[in-house]
Formats: C-alpha cells, sequence, structure tokens
C-alpha cells in the first residue's frame, strides 16, 4: 500500500508540503497518540476531504514525513561529505552536517524517537538503514588502516548514538540552534582519541 498519493501539480505538491509541515509539528509538540487528523488539517489550513487525497490515515502520515525527512537527512550527509579527503573528515563533516540539519527539523528527531511506541519495526528499520551506510564506510576505513578493528555493525551504532546524543543534549536540552563547531570539535576529540589515558586494550 503506497503511503502517499504523490501529486503531479504545484497547487497539489503545495498541499502535500502543509499538510506534511503541520504534521511534523503536531506530532513533535503533542506526540502521535495525543494528535489527530482533525488537528492537522486545522494547522494546515485545508478541508478534511482534502487529507484523505494524500494519505489514508494518521499513520501514514508519520511514516511518511520520517522516510522523507531521513532521507532528506542522508542525502544532506552524502553532499556534505562527498569532497572529504579521509575518513576522519568524513566524520567530522557527516556529525556537523547531522547537528545542523536536526537543529533545522527537531520535529524529525522527536518523531523518530517516538516510532519506538508507535511502530517498532519502523524505529529498527530507520536505525539499520542508517547503520548500513556506516558500515561500508567503515569497512573501507578499516582496509585503508584509517579506523581500527572493531565490528564495523557495533560501531556504527556506537558513532550513531554519539551524535544523536549530542544533538539531544546540545539542541534539545540547551537549546543550541546554530553554530555547532565546537560541539563537533569535542565530539571528534572522543572519537580520535577516547575517553581513558595510558589504558592497556
Amino acid at each position: 500500500m503506497e503511503l502517499v498519493n504523490e501529486p503531479k501539480t504545484k497547487r497539489g505538491l503545495e498541499t502535500l508540503d502543509k499538510i506534511s509541515k503541520a504534521a511534523e509539528e503536531l506530532f513533535s509538540e503533542k506526540g502521535y497518540y495525543d494528535t489527530g487528523i482533525t488537528d492537522i488539517v486545522m494547522k494546515a489550513g485545508i478541508a478534511q476531504g482534502t487529507f484523505y487525497i494524500y494519505f489514508n490515515d494518521k499513520k501514514s502520515v508519520f511514516v511518511y514525513l520520517i522516510n522523507k525527512l531521513g532521507k532528506e537527512l542522508k542525502d544532506s550527509i552524502r553532499f556534505n561529505t562527498k569532497v572529504s579527503k579521509d575518513r576522519y573528515d568524513e566524520e567530522y563533516m557527516g556529525i556537523k552536517t547531522f547537528l545542523n540539519f536536526v537543529g533545522e527539523h527537531i520535529g524529525l528527531f522527536k518523531i523518530v524517537w517516538q516510532a519506538q511506541f508507535v511502530d517498532m519495526e519502523l524505529f529498527k528499520e530507520y536505525y539499520e538503514s542508517f547503520s548500513k551506510g556506516y558500515v561500508k564506510g567503515i569497512l573501507k576505513a578499516q582496509t585503508k588502516g584509517e579506523m581500527t578493528d572493531i565490528d564495523p555493525v557495533i560501531l556504527s551504532y556506537c558513532l550513531i548514538g554519539i551524535a544523536n546524543f549530542t544533538a539531544l543534549k546540545s539542541i534539545e536540552f540547551d537549546g543550541k540552534s546554530s553554530n555547532y563547531d565546537e560541539v563537533v570539535e569535542e565530539v571528534m576529540k572522543f572519537i580520535r582519541n577516547g575517553a581513558f589515558k595510558n589504558k592497556e586494550s
């Protein structure tokens, strides 16, 4: 079943965008279960019947948003890291891009974490997808001797976790909305040097 009936006109695209933005904001503020289709159409400024031209139900909008914004995040990271000179530089730019994206789409950050209570399989697929992309880069870097010999899947989740909880602290808890250079530098200091001194493996 298709999540959305993709419009073919400029007006239709504008209406879909209104629905998407309204749903993102409401899911972020009120949560999935406390948001109704009536809330979404009122915020979007459209008739309830118009909603059903594009979506079958509320769940479809939720899944559509996660997939759409997840793709935008991946595209943004891919674009900003394509000129990286090595894996370290790619990791630096990837984390910085992630923080900038979350700062601009804090709703996405909250919605994705809600997914574990709405649809655990969707939540799992979201992070598994990011992990798979990460693993490819890690294996390539390990082959070149740029990264240590750590299980690439475990390492991918460690790095994903670092980025996610750094965003949670800096953006959601502290309300930081721009210029993440200092935060990224501290994160990369940990990734580069670890947390312990003179510790034998």
